[in-house]
């Protein structure tokens, strides 16, 4: 009889241990949520935008910026990237301190003329989204160096990552964007960043 109780107190406390720790880890891992590590700074860059400006870092410091590399002909993922940005743009609709910038990893093609075309094709109607162009080399010494996404075999190998930038340059983190729970994170993490 003695041994029977002794069992059930030793299960009943080994149930509250496990729904302690299993609260623990869920109210810790929630408060974690909200913390976006820094994880490198963006390097200085300069490339043109679809309006034949130049546009580059200096132009993402003081705002919260989206990245993402894209090509214009790409029948893959682009046009699902593109779409899920479009989610994010219209989000943040009327905030200047939000924008996006795609760069082009097909510079041979996407021209500023065909880069312009697509930017009105994808509904951009402002400055908050811009297509960027540079050389091949360009391209990939700031993907591989400065994004930290792997640049090898391109236009078609490209990365489907959009990278959260805040404002003091640093990369935030890193997106699909190709899957819409990733991308609503994403917004969830702008509108913390908008915030701090």
């Amino acid at each position: 009889m003695r041994g029977i109780v002794v069992y059930r107190v030793l299960a009943i406390s080994l149930v509250f241990i496990i729904l302690a720790a299993t609260s623990y880890f869920l109210l810790t891992r929630t408060a974690g949520q909200n913390e976006l590590i820094v994880h490198t700074a963006v390097p200085q860059f300069t490339f043109v935008n679809q309006d034949s400006v130049a546009f580059g870092s200096d132009n993402m410091s003081g705002k919260i910026t989206v990245v993402d590399f894209i090509f214009t002909r790409c029948k893959g993922p682009c046009p699902l990237m593109a779409e899920n940005m479009r989610v994010v743009y219209d989000n943040f609709y009327g905030n200047d301190k939000v924008q996006i910038v795609s760069i082009s990893v097909d510079p041979d093609y996407d021209s500023l003329e065909v880069l312009k075309q697509y930017a009105i094709d994808k509904g951009v109607t402002d400055d908050r989204w811009n297509f960027l162009r540079a050389d091949m080399e360009s391209v990939v010494d700031v993907c591989e160096n400065g994004f930290k996404l792997a640049a090898e075999d391109l236009p078609g190998a490209h990365s489907t990552k959009f990278v959260l930038v805040d404002e003091l340059l640093n990369i935030r983190g890193y997106y699909s964007g190709v899957e819409i729970a990733s991308v609503e994170q994403l917004i969830d993490d702008i509108k913390v960043l908008s915030k701090e």
